[in-house]
Parts: C-alpha cells; sequence; structure tokens
C-alpha cells in the first residue's frame, strides 16, 4: 500500500492534477474494497467489490468525458466501453456481474458463495488498480491489463 502512494504521489507531481469528483470516486472505490476484504459473508464481499469497481469506472468517465447524444449509453459500463475502450474486458465482466449484485441487493444471499466472492474481490482489487493507472495517464501499463487476471471462470 505504501509503495502504491508512493508511486502515485510521483505521477500526482509530474501530471497534470485530476478533478476533485475522480479523486472522490477513486476514495469511494478504495473504501469499497477495504469494506470487501473485511466483510464476513460472501454476498457482502461481493457487492462491496462490485460497487468497488462500479466507483472506479465511474472516476475513469469522470476523467476521460461522458458520451453525450441521443445513443449514448446510459450505464457506467457501457460508458467505460466507449471512453475506455482498452478497459474492454473489464467493463464486460462486471457489467456480466451486475445482474449477481442486483439479486444479492434484493436478499438471494444464497447466490453467492465464498469461491465466487474471492473471485469478485480479486477482480475489483485489479479493476480499481487499472483504473487508476488510467486515469493518472498510465494508458499503456493498463493496456497489458486484460482480463487475462486470475479470475476468469473455468468454462
Amino acid at each position: 500500500m505504501q509503495q502504491q502512494l508512493e508511486r502515485q504521489g510521483s505521477r500526482e507531481s509530474t501530471a497534470a492534477p485530476l478533478p476533485s469528483r475522480v479523486v472522490e470516486l477513486l476514495g469511494r472505490a478504495d473504501a469499497e474494497l477495504v469494506a470487501a476484504q473485511f466483510s464476513s459473508e460472501p454476498w457482502e464481499q461481493l457487492s462491496h467489490a462490485h460497487l468497488a469497481a462500479l466507483r472506479a469506472g465511474a472516476a475513469v468517465v469522470a476523467a476521460r468525458g461522458t458520451p453525450s447524444g441521443r445513443r449514448a449509453p446510459r450505464t457506467v459500463w457501457s460508458m467505460l466501453g466507449v471512453v475506455a475502450p482498452e478497459l474492454g474486458s473489464w467493463s464486460t465482466y462486471f457489467a456480466e456481474a451486475a445482474a449477481l449484485r442486483a439479486a444479492v441487493d434484493a436478499g438471494r444471499f444464497e447466490l453467492v458463495g465464498p469461491a465466487r466472492a474471492e473471485e469478485a474481490v480479486c477482480a475489483a482489487e485489479d479493476f480499481v488498480d487499472a483504473a487508476r493507472e488510467l486515469v493518472h495517464g498510465g494508458a499503456d501499463a493498463v493496456a497489458g491489463r486484460t482480463l487475462s487476471m486470475r479470475v476468469q471462470r473455468a468454462s
């Protein structure tokens, strides 16, 4: 964590400051990750992890600009596919997980087991890191981070 803050500090000293909304959303993503890591129930872990990813995705959209127009996408995951196509595999992964999070929000806690919750937390951690790199101007670093990460489901 300390190394991450040091890297972040060194980037911030050379790059233009981020809009306050982007900083706020990244902070909220970090808070959701902490909540996910300390939750004892799998459904809570999944819910917090998904919200962390959602906040990080919103930070990228806020940094890059919201698509406009009559046919502009309306969900964060759809907007992310437009404004940050390099995060396309991530946006697809989390968009597909949105239905499960909605079911959990509706009280269907039994749908989430420990393995699925751990997968969600790992994915959210990686995605929040990728989103942070991207908004700090590290598009090249993000290009190497695809959904080949450890959470791709076995068929």
